[in-house]
C-alpha cells in the first residue's frame, strides 16, 4: 500500500543548515523507491498555526518508507535539518 512521508517545516533556525540539507537530501534518495509528491509549492493553512512549508514523499510501502528514513545516508543528511529548523514529519499509508 502506498506510503507518504510529510514533513511540515514550522520554524527556521538556521538557514545555512537548511541549505546544505536541501544540496544533500537528493543522494540520500538514491536507490530508495521515493517520489516526491509536493515541495515548498503553493500552500495555505485550513486549521492549526501556521508553517512555513511542506513536503510530501511517496513510497511504494510503510516498510520503503522507513527503510528510507532509518538509512544511513539519510540520518546522516537529517542532522542539518535537525540543525536549521523545527519540522514535524508523520508517516502515514495510503488508502
Amino acid at each position: 500500500m502506498a506510503t507518504y512521508i510529510v514533513f511540515t517545516r514550522e520554524s527556521t533556525r538556521d538557514a545555512s543548515e537548511l541549505a546544505t540539507y536541501s544540496q544533500k537530501v537528493g543522494g540520500a534518495m538514491a536507490g530508495h523507491p521515493v517520489t516526491v509528491l509536493a515541495a515548498y509549492g503553493r500552500q495555505e493553512v485550513l486549521e492549526g498555526p501556521p508553517v512555513e512549508g511542506v513536503v510530501i514523499l511517496e513510497f511504494p510501502n510503510f516498510a520503503a518508507a522507513k527503510a528510507w528514513y532509518d538509512s544511513p545516508a539519510y540520518r546522516q543528511v537529517r542532522q542539518h535539518r535537525f540543525k536549521g529548523a523545527d519540522y514535524r514529519a508523520v508517516i502515514v499509508e495510503g488508502v
